[in-house]
């Protein structure tokens, strides 16, 4: 179904409203869709899938206008900007699609399976003028915003060492994940990585093990960054077996614990000890809002309305950088 789909792009105006395409029906797109309706300045437009009647149930779930069953037709509708939230291993396929288009690009993580697409995104937005970004939602999290400040504070002093660790088993049914191109690392462990990226930067070097069947899936791994000053960064991923999804970082004053589901959560605490007064910890909480993706979309809705390529909180290097270390980790793993 192409209502009204025409066979030139439609130049984009200066909307007082964003308004968005959302590329795909399951649970993520719900979920940012869901989100979207709670940002002021963004209209949800369209939505396509590949199945008729999932774009058709989606559209009348969120009551959006119009619905395709062809992802290009509706990059080729009265849309500014799409959300990609597809299976990953079509993540670079469909954002470099809809940036050669002249849309705005905010695509579910991973952007893609590896550095090298990474910067070829990143080089394709430039070429034709539009933002591009990697939903890495962690990073606007009002948690990690108040984390940064507490820190910054000299709270728990010079960071020393990051631990964390997502891992749960899923049903190996016949979804994206266990099919060529799904990765633990790249679904799970990518939320470990930035977050040591986002404290302690680019690793100098990095030892990893782990399990990847014979279709080149990783399904479980352990890696440790290690930094020139001595630092380091411990972190896993699994997708057979449940790890502590919670994390820390310790400093020389202090150390801090992220609640379980850390890449969302809400509560940390810092911890600080002395030997006058032993062990004191202090908590921070904040709120979140819709299902925790409203924040990220705010900001980036807002960057693109004023003109940005980029969000300065989660930049094409930083991802592309944070990406090289995904490499690494895979490259010994296999």
């Amino acid at each position: 179904m192409r209502p009204n789909a025409s066979s030139t792009t439609p130049s984009l105006p200066s909307p007082k409203k964003l308004r968005w395409g959302i590329a795909g029906t399951g649970g993520i797109s719900q979920q940012i869709t869901a989100d979207l309706t709670l940002v002021d300045n963004a209209d949800i437009v369209a939505v396509s899938s590949r199945q008729a009647s999932s774009a058709e149930k989606f559209a009348r779930t969120f009551s959006i206008p119009t619905c395709f069953d062809d992802y290009q037709s509706m990059l080729a509708a009265d849309i500014d900007a799409v959300y990609i939230g597809t299976p990953q291993v079509t993540h670079f396929e469909y954002a470099r699609e809809a940036l050669t288009r002249g849309r705005h690009v905010l695509c579910e993580k991973p952007i893609g399976l590896n550095a090298g697409e990474v910067r070829e995104l990143a080089s394709i937005a430039s070429k034709f003028d539009v933002f591009l970004m990697e939903a890495m939602w962690m990073k606007f999290n009002p948690l990690y915003l108040r984390l940064k400040k507490v820190i910054e504070s000299g709270a728990i002093g010079e960071i020393r060492s990051i631990r964390s660790s997502f891992g749960a088993p899923f049903p190996e049914d016949d979804s994206s994940r266990w099919r060529p191109g799904g990765s633990a690392l790249l679904d799970q462990g990518i939320y470990p990585v930035t977050l040591s990226h986002m404290f302690l930067g680019q690793p100098s070097s990095i030892t990893a093990a782990g399990i990847t069947r014979e279709n080149g899936i990783d399904v479980s791994e352990n890696f440790t960054l290690n930094y020139r000053d001595g630092c380091f960064a411990q972190g896993s991923s699994s997708m057979i077996n449940f790890l502590d999804q919670s994390a820390s970082l310790s400093g020389t004053r202090g150390w801090i614990t992220i609640d379980t589901g850390f890449w969302f959560a809400s509560q940390f605490q810092v911890h600080r000890f002395s030997i006058e007064k032993g062990e004191t910890t202090e908590t921070y909480e904040t709120k979140r809002e819709g299902n925790g993706y409203v924040p990220m979309l705010r900001e980036v809705t807002a960057a693109i309305l004023n003109g940005e390529r980029e969000h300065p909180s989660h930049t094409m290097d930083e991802t592309a950088r944070t990406f090289d270390t995904l490499d690494e980790i895979r490259r010994q793993i296999r």
